[in-house]
């Protein structure tokens, strides 16, 4: 018996009962049968073609859009389902107590049925998640957002006072479908005109032909001070099939040389000074280093020849790497730079009320900017998108970063 059985016959009777009990609220509404039986079919579809999708998609081909959209048309019929039954459950436990109560009275009440008005509020609440998924997944994914952030350091060399980053990460190349879009976020990143350039990894899916159509557009990135890259989890091929090792490294090989062809000197647990007028900071950038991830990251390789009173940018794919490695190390990296996360892609966020996302729950640092020991990690939500097509809340990010002296 394969090991993936037991985990999917509990899902599919988790998920029966979740229809099952939001198709109550469809039946108190209404008894018109297209609309029933449409609501069921649409179910039915939907469990069906991610199945499908699941059991026969080529893994040698990577993630396919088709599964992106499995995933997505799953996620329209599965989680505003989730909403209703809010609704219902607490209408429920109300009509049990109600019967409870009952029990020891002189009359003895029957279970109330379900109002239909509750119902109503059931389906009112689905509509939230059904909107914001659609909205999601045809303006969402290209809903850039730049966020600026100031961070001050005592340790700063004067001639950086002032100096501006821009940071990107998680380009995801092999999920995108409009070109006008991307030459759009494209534009709005040299629009920022900082004054140096930083990707912190994934920049396919799987493969290097993902990146064929796209390096024109991304060759158009400019910065004076020069565009510096690292790799990400996915940049090593490992979420795909291959028929030999050699087929395998063969792709590396060209990830990598994807880089220069568009203009960034990728760091390979390798360090770069940055000069001006006369004074430097160090740029150290590790391979991806991820708990539970590939960890070709070599903090120390990367830092050889960087003098531990150099101050210290650190480009490293994974927040895990800082949580872990980087933010109580001696060393003293004074920003780093990571992204990785995605934010999950889905989530809620209104500047200085909330700030949530299911990716809290596995990540610490998970989406902007963090700060322990006097040491900051900015984990950007990432330019593209991957397994679900869209986003959610959770907007596609370029952050801008001045650091000055004080």
């Amino acid at each position: 018996m394969p090991r993936w059985f037991i985990p999917l016959v509990i899902l599919s009777i988790l998920f029966f009962a979740l229809e099952i009990y939001a198709f109550q609220a469809i039946k108190t509404l209404t008894k018109n049968k297209l609309i029933r039986y449409g609501w069921l079919l649409f179910s039915v579809v939907a469990y069906g073609y991610f199945l499908y999708t699941m059991f026969t998609y080529d893994r040698s081909n990577g993630q396919t859009r088709e599964f992106q959209w499995a995933v997505g048309i799953l996620l329209i019929a599965l989680l505003p389902k989730i909403f209703m039954i809010l609704a219902l459950l607490s209408e429920d436990v109300f009509r049990i107590l109600q019967k409870g109560v009952s029990l020891f009275s002189s009359e003895m009440k029957p279970l109330a049925g379900r109002r239909k008005f509750m119902s109503q509020i059931a389906l009112g609440l689905a509509a939230i998640p059904l909107a914001s998924l659609l909205y999601g997944i045809f303006k969402g994914k290209y809903n850039y957002k730049v966020l600026k952030y100031q961070l001050t350091f005592k340790d700063l060399p004067e001639a950086f006072n002032g100096f501006t980053i821009s940071h990107i990460t998680d380009i995801h190349s092999g999920s995108f479908d409009n070109k006008e879009k991307i030459e759009y976020a494209v534009d709005l990143i040299n629009q920022q005109k900082s004054d140096i350039l930083f990707f912190t990894g994934d920049i396919v899916n799987n493969f290097a032909s993902e990146m064929d159509d796209w390096i024109p557009s991304f060759s158009k990135l400019n910065a004076p001070m020069g565009k510096y890259s690292i790799l990400g989890n996915h940049d090593y091929g490992d979420y795909a099939d291959w028929k030999t090792p050699e087929a395998k490294a063969k792709n590396f090989k060209a990830v990598k040389e994807i880089h220069p062809q568009i203009g960034f000197d990728l760091l390979l647990n390798e360090n770069r000074y940055i000069e001006k007028d006369g004074q430097k900071i160090a740029l150290v950038g590790v391979e991806n280093w991820g708990k539970g991830f590939n960890q070709a990251g070599d903090l120390q390789k990367a830092s050889e020849g960087v003098n531990k009173e150099d101050f210290k940018i650190l480009l490293s794919h994974d927040p895990s790497h800082w949580e872990n490695k980087v933010k109580q190390n001696d060393f003293n990296y004074h920003l780093t730079l990571s992204g990785h996360t995605h934010g999950l892609q889905f989530g809620i966020e209104i500047p200085g009320f909330i700030k949530w996302s299911p990716a809290k729950y596995v990540y610490k640092q998970w989406a902007g900017l963090y700060e322990e020991f006097g040491r900051y990690v900015n984990v950007n939500r990432g330019f593209g998108y991957h397994a679900f097509p869209g986003r959610v809340g959770i907007w596609p990010e370029i952050t801008v970063i001045e650091l000055k002296k004080g």
